[in-house]
């Protein structure tokens, strides 16, 4: 599989994929952002203690769930020991906990739990991805690298377009990462001014996925009590009802 090492060359990559296998193979083959894959390579080689006798996977995370979605959660990035050591997004980390727990009450994962790539996980008229597919330093992409990685979320949105009803914005990142999507995939022009993100934020515009704002599923969050339970399935309830998913 040819590897993309340069911004064109993920362009041009991203545009070539004909399908999510596809393209979740090419997101996986993605080097082009020299900071965040000596970051991911690093932390798969020193590795939490926790986690010592794994084999992390240390490589870009491609999107996760059905290709007739109807509702997509786009995040910030990997987490370094989630993701980045899973090969799946959210799995294997306190922030996928919490997620994967409120889409099992939401009816649109098979079971609440999310430890390994391999551990039966469906997701049901959902897909889950983020802006930026490596496991960045501190949680913070630069803006080169989130504009590097864009083509990637752009062709997922692409590939999803038939279906896709709602979009769920894990915090502010992700919220402001949707907007170029209206003018490369929907050739429509962003509002002006942008909507505020905020918790339970909704946006719509003309044939276009209805835009919705969610605390981010960090510990940060969790724990503090600023993302409750409650609050993540009022969220996916106004999404199942937008998106018309029973």
């Amino acid at each position: 599989m040819a590897e993309s090492r340069t911004p064109d060359q993920v362009v041009a990559r991203a545009a070539r994929a004909t399908d999510l296998a596809d393209l979740d193979a090419a997101v996986s083959g993605c080097f082009a952002c020299p900071r965040l894959v000596r970051w991911r390579e690093e932390v798969a080689r020193v590795r939490r203690a926790a986690f010592r006798d794994q084999e992390y996977w240390g490589r870009p995370v491609p999107g996760f769930g059905p290709g007739d979605a109807r509702i997509a959660i786009l995040g910030l990035a990997p987490a370094a020991h989630g993701g980045n050591r899973t090969g799946r997004i959210f799995t294997g980390d306190r922030s996928g906990d919490v997620l994967f727990a409120a889409l099992y009450r939401a009816g649109l994962a098979n079971q609440p739990t999310s430890v390994a790539a391999d551990d039966g996980l469906a997701l049901r008229d959902t897909r889950i991805f983020s802006a930026v597919r490596c496991a960045p330093p501190d949680n913070k992409p630069t803006p080169e690298e989130r504009d590097t990685c864009a083509p990637w979320l752009h062709r997922e949105v692409t590939l999803i377009r038939p279906t896709l009803r709602v979009v769920v914005a894990l915090g502010a990142f992700a919220w402001a990462a949707w907007w170029p999507v209206l003018r490369q995939v929907y050739e429509q022009r962003p509002p002006s001014p942008r909507p505020a993100f905020g918790h339970g934020a909704h946006w719509s515009g003309a044939a276009v996925p209805d835009l919705l704002g969610c605390y981010h599923v960090s510990q940060q969050n969790t724990f503090t009590g600023r993302l409750t339970p409650g609050m993540l399935d009022d969220v996916f309830g106004r999404a199942k009802q937008l998106a018309e998913v029973d």
